[in-house]
């Protein structure tokens, strides 16, 4: 069945994008990650223009962790004041990204952009996380146990200035490097649509050394405010939200988070790792792929903005 996407401009076939939005959804419920790296990509390999797709997504994400994030703060599993922090720089961060994204677009770079952006970050994201989630899985089979990281411990950014007491996450940290991160999560998400949390949880973790109670509901909670923003700024600036290709995504997400959280639980955290490593990568190659492929049409027809 056809259905006309009034922004995208173009018909789409509902069950594809349903399935769509099912498939990413059984990946986020299993890996317990945004899914915004593996949609945005998805759309634009099916024909909606990357524009159109990371705004989009950016509100799919936003909904979709409506819920987590509430869902952490009753359990008292966000730390506010880090939040705080990392929103006091993710807020600027967007405003960034949706003015370059703005202003990219009217060059006619937007889209390769996107390509590149996706083909750099997700290719060494996921051969990173290949790697790291084949070595455990190996040191496993040994019966070797893996170095723990211990959260609290100190490294050289602990002795930046500036310190502020997180008092939930039990750590006293300078909020220089809070800023600057959430200024990168706010950047790359509203230029790429996606929410960062495979990015942010990391930082966190092994940079900031931040417990883990805390880590995934404060992350949760900095994509809801950053992707929301996003999504208003793309709405308002530039128009490219489309309310029912959304709408068609969140349904079908809602459904597979369901089936993939439940099959996420009986898979072993190595192989979890590997097997979100090998998908990152694969977005990453299929992205560079596209970028070798001799386009069939060599010249494109753009209205000016502005006077000649």
């Amino acid at each position: 069945m056809q259905l006309y996407l009034p922004i995208a401009d173009i018909p789409v076939n509902v069950f594809l994008i349903l399935a769509m939005g099912a498939a990413v959804g059984f990946v986020s419920g299993m890996f317990g990650i945004g899914g915004g790296f593996l949609m945005t990509p998805l759309l634009i390999f099916v024909g909606i223009a990357p524009a159109v797709a990371v705004a989009t997504v950016t509100s799919h994400i936003a909904a979709s962790s409506f819920s987590g994030a509430l869902s952490y703060w009753r359990k008292r599993a966000v730390d506010p004041m880090l939040a705080l922090v990392l929103l006091s720089g993710g807020i600027i961060g967007t405003i960034s990204g949706v003015w370059t994204f703005t202003r990219l677009r009217s060059l006619g770079q937007l889209d390769l952009l996107i390509a590149l952006s996706y083909v750099v970050l997700l290719s060494g994201v996921g051969a990173a996380m290949s790697w790291e989630g084949l070595r455990a899985m190996l040191r496993a089979r040994k019966g070797g146990t893996l170095p723990l990281r211990r959260s609290g411990g100190h490294g050289w950014v602990h002795g930046l200035p500036l310190k502020i007491r997180f008092k939930r996450s039990k750590i006293y940290l300078s909020a220089i490097p809070v800023i600057v991160i959430g200024l990168l999560i706010g950047f790359i998400g509203a230029i790429m649509g996606i929410g960062g949390g495979f990015i942010l949880v990391p930082l966190l973790i092994y940079l900031l050394r931040v417990p883990t109670s805390t880590v995934i509901g404060t992350s949760m909670m900095l994509t809801l405010i950053t992707m929301t923003f996003a999504t208003v700024l793309h709405a308002t600036t530039n128009h490219l939200v489309d309310a029912v290709l959304a709408l068609i995504l969140m349904t079908g997400g809602v459904t597979g988070a369901q089936f993939g959280a439940r099959a996420g639980q009986r898979i072993r955290g190595e192989h979890l790792r590997l097997l979100l490593g090998l998908l990152i990568l694969a977005v990453g190659v299929r992205f560079a792929i596209e970028l070798g492929i001799r386009p069939t049409d060599l010249y494109a027809v753009r209205e000016a903005t502005g006077g000649i």
